[in-house]
């Protein structure tokens, strides 16, 4: 019986500590889960992509609040510095300004209110700057580009911004070569070289009862003047008028046209037509003058000073009867007219066709955006090759479209004079403001 209770006290005294064994294992198994739990697990190695921003997305908070939405970057490149930088800047200004109207009126509503972001590039005049800027905003996350003033300059970006696949809207750049490239995502606003030179041939053989038979033409020797030149005395043919002289001269070096002007004013032409920049145009009008040139006329063709408020401000009375025929706003609209007294009463100073182009330019992205309900640059692409806006600020005859080449379909030059110090549209006659006076010179009895 003493035996019996022993045996009987060791197994209670072995089951205890079995008991104790086992639930001093489960506490030591908790308390690591717990702390497996409350570690924070390592980041991935791969890091997620960034969202592509659409109408179906939305961001928000951990709280569950609405965040704005991201801002939506356009890339302007014109030269800001050198021999153009007052064209250049008064565009850039004019895009700042569409893109602050857009904000102001609510962004891009199909992104949920997106603001535009307008970021600058100064091309400096030069095409390896221009193509290196193109690269820079590209990198930075622009969804479209605009620019750049200069045919050189703009050929360079157009070929970046195809292999990258941003589409680029010229606002201003006029040789046929830009976009007969099989290039997809280009798209222009002004009418091209040919279109000029076609356009401008066609207004000269008019003038007059078409008695004008002879021409000399001084024009620059870059992509844009050649271009030009070439198209109009090849279309002048078929209208019976011919170069008889033809005069390249480089616009960024020359200091004075009056050489070039002797030569053309000797050839004993019925007018004197003159193609480039604003700079060598207020030269050769100058020199026209000074050397009392015996000619009906002296006119532009796509001419960059002759059209400007600026030409009259700078040329003074010397500038009455000048002519061109380029592109420009349609100055019978009274939206226009409202766009270019906002601008002068914001940057003080007057607003000229190249503005309104980049203006217009901002706005034609805008509304891609808005039926795109996207900020990623394809499907900013495919909504710009849909484009149909029949209000816009341009003096062209139908709406902004672009066939599969990427040039705006009804595109066209207007012809303008200057009269009583101010630059009026003579032709066509649907948006004429005045009767033109041909022959006629400021400095002549003709």
């Amino acid at each position: 019986m003493k035996k019996t209770s022993i045996y009987l006290g060791l197994l209670l005294a072995l089951a205890l500590v079995l008991s104790a064994c086992v639930s001093s294992s489960e506490d030591t198994t908790t308390t690591a889960g717990e702390q497996a739990a409350a570690t924070t697990a390592p980041a991935p190695t791969t890091t997620a992509p960034a969202p592509t921003t659409t109408a179906a997305e939305s961001a928000t908070t951990t709280a569950g609040t609405t965040e704005p939405p991201a801002a939506v970057k356009i890339g302007s490149i014109h030269p800001l510095t050198g021999g153009l930088a007052g064209a250049g800047s008064r565009m850039n200004n004019a895009a700042a300004m569409a893109v602050d109207e857009i904000n102001a009126a609510g962004g891009i509503a199909s992104l949920g209110g997106a603001p535009l972001e307008l970021v600058s590039a100064d091309s400096t005049g030069a095409p390896d700057v221009g193509q290196s800027e193109a690269e820079r905003l590209i990198g930075e996350g622009v969804s479209a580009l605009i620019g750049t003033y200069q045919s050189s300059v703009t050929t360079n970006v157009a070929t970046v911004a195809e292999r990258e696949g941003v589409p680029l809207v010229i606002d201003v750049a006029v040789a046929d070569s830009i976009l007969e490239q099989g290039f997809t995502n280009v798209f222009r606003l002004q009418p091209n070289a040919t279109s000029m030179g076609n356009n401008g041939a066609e207004y000269l053989s008019q003038l007059g009862d078409g008695d004008i038979k002879t021409v000399s033409y001084l024009h620059d020797d870059t992509a844009f003047g050649e271009s030009v030149s070439a198209a109009f005395t090849e279309a002048a043919k078929e209208y019976g008028i011919e170069v008889i002289v033809d005069i390249p001269y480089p616009p960024f070096e020359v200091t004075d046209l009056t050489t070039e002007m002797s030569r053309a004013a000797a050839a004993e032409p019925d007018v004197i037509v003159i193609t480039g920049y604003y700079n060598d145009g207020l030269l050769a009008a100058r020199a026209a003058v000074d050397l009392d040139v015996d000619v009906k006329a002296v006119i532009g063709i796509a001419q960059g000073a002759f059209h400007t408020p600026q030409f009259v401000e700078d040329f003074g009375e010397d500038a009455e009867l000048f002519w061109n025929s380029n592109y420009h706003f349609n100055s019978s609209d009274a939206r226009v007219v409202s766009v270019l007294t906002k601008f002068e009463d914001t940057f003080g100073e007057a607003m000229d066709t190249e503005s309104v182009l980049a203006y217009q330019a901002v706005y034609v992205i805008a509304d891609a955006l808005e039926r795109a309900a996207s900020s990623d640059p394809a499907a900013v692409r495919a909504a710009l090759a849909e484009t149909n806006i029949p209000e816009h600020f341009l003096a062209y005859p139908g709406p902004i479209t672009f066939n599969a080449e990427g040039e705006n379909t009804n595109a066209q030059p207007t012809l303008m004079q200057v009269q009583g110090g101010l630059v009026l549209q003579v032709a066509p006659s649907d948006i004429g403001q005045t009767e033109p006076i041909y022959p006629g010179t400021s400095w002549g009895s003709n």
